[in-house]
């Protein structure tokens, strides 16, 4: 099929900045704002999307639909859309481009193929598209030659194969390496402060591993505003590695991470009250010390 309208749940940080540019690439770009933040309703306008009135007039006038969300919300969207593309007659592809894991998006499929839609399978690799920046979608399923439509657009599309599962088994061990080594980080420099030698490790790291730590660094005070959304990603992470006989415990361990960061003072939008590494690994060992005091150093 040629795409011509895609429309995007939801125009978050990555969704707005997708839409963006496959609007400037000449396409219509479409979004429902039904029950969404005046932040999401600002970026969609400043992104020129069309918004339309429901789920059933996006589901009818959409050629493809990508699904960018925190993954716990994947499920929850996936079946209301399901429900406005039988209603609406509409047979739009649906791209689910959640951090989920293969069992997940096997899950989801048969919702909209039942519903009357295409689904595609995918997984985002990379931060939201920018001038001379593009992030990377994997995808596979039935509607993989349709989302490939979009390369180039602003995006680069990598088919993998005919299978739905493929792509977001890529995002699940790609993400496992990035994010879950930004949760072994903070949890070792977190270790470090609780124990008292944090400036002699902070020293050693220095002196042996400047490059890693400069990396730490940016990493650790990015947490505030990904924190939220990386727990259920890690969790589904530890799902897939589960589901081949490999290890999950890594991956609920960074998952308790994230969830220690989002719930900490650290774990406000813009990070604030964090200036730099030192103080927001000590906003975190705070955290933990107001459940567990501190019997070490």
């Amino acid at each position: 099929m040629s795409v011509k309208t895609v429309a995007i749940l939801s125009p978050g940080e990555m969704g707005a900045a997708v839409g963006k540019v496959l609007r400037e690439s000449g396409l219509e770009v479409t979004t429902c704002l039904e029950d969404r933040s005046e932040q999401t309703r600002r970026r969609a306008s400043e992104c020129g999307f069309s918004i339309v009135s429901d789920l059933e007039e996006l589901a009818g006038s959409a050629d493809l639909i990508l699904s960018i969300l925190v993954p716990a919300e994947a499920e929850k969207v996936v079946r209301s859309v399901a429900r406005a593309i039988a209603a609406s007659g509409g047979r739009p592809t649906y791209a689910d481009c959640n951090a989920v894991s293969p069992h997940t998006a096997g899950s989801l499929e048969p919702l909209v193929t039942e519903a009357g839609g295409t689904f595609a399978d995918a997984g985002i690799i990379g931060g939201p598209p920018r001038k001379g920046y593009a992030p990377r979608f994997y995808t596979s399923g039935p509607g993989a030659s349709t989302l490939a439509e979009l390369d180039g657009r602003g995006i680069e599309v990598v088919q993998v194969g005919g299978e739905s599962g493929r792509a977001s088994a890529i995002k699940m061990c790609y993400a496992a390496m990035t994010k879950g080594t930004t949760a072994l980080q903070t949890a070792l420099l977190v270790a470090a402060i609780r124990l008292g030698v944090y400036e002699d490790l902070r020293d050693e790291l220095l002196a042996s591993q400047r490059p890693a730590f400069d990396q730490i660094e940016r990493s650790v005070t990015r947490l505030p505003s990904v924190a939220y959304r990386w727990i259920g990603e890690m969790e589904e992470i530890a799902a897939t590695f589960e589901s081949v006989d490999v290890t999950p415990d890594f991956h609920r361990g960074a998952a308790d991470v994230f969830r220690l960061v989002a719930g900490s003072d650290m774990g406000n939008e813009d990070g604030s009250k964090a200036t730099g590494i030192y103080d927001a690994i000590k906003l975190l060992a705070d955290a933990i010390d107001a459940v567990h005091p501190k019997n070490v150093a």
